[in-house]
């Protein structure tokens, strides 16, 4: 019989990983949830909302390139150092990641992204009536940079927690607000800097961004449905997930502790998927804040230059979405890393043959697949994080990875303004960036196929593992069963033998008359 019952388990075990494949989940994915995510409902107003606010978050430092010629002349800064502004915004967005991820766990989505919206208004309105470069590093550079971090994680995370099985067309419109925002912005600033100059430009910009915080009213919390037995009465799992689940540390101090889980360093997925998106990250952002500059060398007039920024949000607006419902197909969805590699090869390719556009046509063609291939990165990049760590690890590793990534993100633009400053012209620029994204890409391919491999030899050792403690759990509760049914057994036979033993005569004797 005890034989029986672990082979029994065996074949469990065997059933449930052959569900698990048919899913097309990795594990991670397919851990079990404390609740059903919605996949839909007012999860799709949430999606809206979100596609507001990282709409501004990524946009923003993009758009503001329009402004710095303006800027440069009536400042007298080189172009290394109005690279700053962006690098500087774009690194204290990553930067505040865990600070952002720790909030949203504390007070909730909700809150956060209104904070962050009213943060990056007036971080805009006070630039305007700045006089120096330190002036612009600090509002628009820090208090903006950090308010968009606020924006940006609170935004992904509530995502998560509405969808599964839709998340990655869920995470694709979302992302896509990034191209929406460019799409629209880039020839708007270019307006309102002809007509109000950079000072009043900003200015409106700060008024504009306050729309974040009605993107935030719409990120209602999910409500968790607790288990009476280990929960109070039903809590708001956005806003008070620690008192609903009896399983996490209540305090603060635990909580950073939790969202900065060095840990994540032991598990190779993550360092593979890391190191590809350090290198990403150093060349993505310098071909968009110098695109409009060099146009303008190529006798592009302003607006023409300013419309190549619309046309790659233009494009970029359709390929995000899109990119999430091929990723959601089943045949994809299990080979999701590799599809984010090509997307990386791809974008670094549009890059190193940018120095061979010497017409407008040319750029625009430039343009076109610029967006095509950037927004298929980013509709994949918090998807493979999110396939590799699952839903419950992700917050976590979005924080880490975010202020890891703050260091290339802040040193990729200056670095291509100061190849600029020294020879004199663009095309070095954009063969550093190609050059550094398409190892990123090949680096991710590469060492994919050998983290897969990797995995499947470990997983026999872990199964046989598994199957070991399994056997021993068992016989180990067998055996407390056996001796308790002896120790049953036996108490009413000693009952009985002492009783048989026992002499009534001395109990007549010594009962008195």
């Amino acid at each position: 019989m005890l034989s029986k019952q672990p082979s029994q388990s065996v074949r469990d075990d065997k059933r449930a990983a052959k569900a698990l494949s048919e899913r097309n989940m990795s594990p991670a994915r397919a851990a079990e949830l404390d609740y059903k995510p919605l996949d839909g409902g007012w999860g799709w107003m949430v999606v809206f909302g979100a596609h507001i606010s990282i709409g501004f978050a990524y946009s923003t430092p993009k758009v503001l390139s329009i402004f710095f010629e303006a800027i440069q002349e009536d400042l007298g800064a080189g172009y290394s150092e109005m690279a700053w502004i962006s690098s500087i915004m774009l690194a204290a967005m990553y930067a505040g990641g865990p600070v952002s991820t720790v909030l949203v766990n504390r007070f909730g989505s909700r809150p956060i992204v209104i904070l962050g919206g009213l943060m990056c208004g007036v971080s805009m309105v006070a630039a305007s009536f700045g006089s120096s470069l330190l002036h612009l590093y600090f509002c628009i550079g820090v208090i903006g940079g950090c308010g968009l971090s606020l924006n940006l994680n609170a935004s992904l995370t509530i995502i998560s927690k509405y969808f599964l099985a839709r998340r990655p067309l869920a995470n694709g419109l979302a992302m896509a607000g990034s191209p929406v925002f460019v799409c629209v912005l880039a020839p708007v600033n270019e307006y309102l800097l002809q007509k109000f100059g950079w000072r009043g430009s900003l200015l409106i910009l700060g008024g504009l961004m306050l729309n974040c915080c009605v993107a935030g009213a719409l990120m209602r919390p999910v409500i968790l449905p607790c288990k009476p037995s280990t929960c109070a009465p039903q809590k708001n799992m956005e806003e008070q997930p620690d008192k609903c689940n009896t399983r996490l540390k209540g305090s603060c101090m635990n909580n950073a502790k939790k969202f900065l889980d060095w840990t994540f360093f032991k598990d190779r997925g993550f360092i593979i998927y890391l190191i590809g998106n350090v290198l990403f990250i150093f060349g993505a952002y310098a071909p968009f804040v110098f695109l409009s500059a060099y146009a303008i060398s190529q006798g592009v007039d302003e607006y023409s230059a300013a419309y190549l920024l619309s046309i790659t949000g233009f494009v970029d607006m359709f390929v995000r979405p899109s990119t999430g419902l091929i990723a959601n197909n089943k045949w994809v969805r299990p080979r999701i890393q590799y599809f984010f590699s090509f997307a990386m090869i791809f974008n670094g390719t549009c890059h190193l043959l940018c120095p061979l556009s010497k017409s407008y046509a040319f750029l625009v063609t430039y343009a076109v697949f610029f967006g095509m291939s950037f927004g298929m990165v980013f509709a994949l990049i918090f998807e493979c994080l999110m396939d590799l760590m699952g839903n419950q690890r992700f917050p976590s590793a979005v924080g880490l990875v975010t202020i890891i990534e703050c260091f290339p993100i802040l040193l990729g633009p200056p670095a291509g303004g100061l190849l600029v400053d020294i020879f004199g012209e663009y095309k070095y620029l954009f063969l550093m960036s190609g050059s550094v994204i398409v190892i990123a890409g090949l680096f991710l391919f590469l060492m994919n196929i050998y983290n897969y491999y990797m995995l499947e030899r470990e997983k026999p050792a872990e199964d046989s593992e598994q199957n070991q403690k399994t056997i021993e759990n068992h016989d180990h509760s067998t055996s407390d069963a056996e001796m308790k049914a002896v120790m049953e057994q036996t108490e009413p036979q000693a009952k009985e033998k002492n009783g048989a033993q026992r002499d009534p005569r001395l109990e007549n004797a010594e009962t008195p008359n």
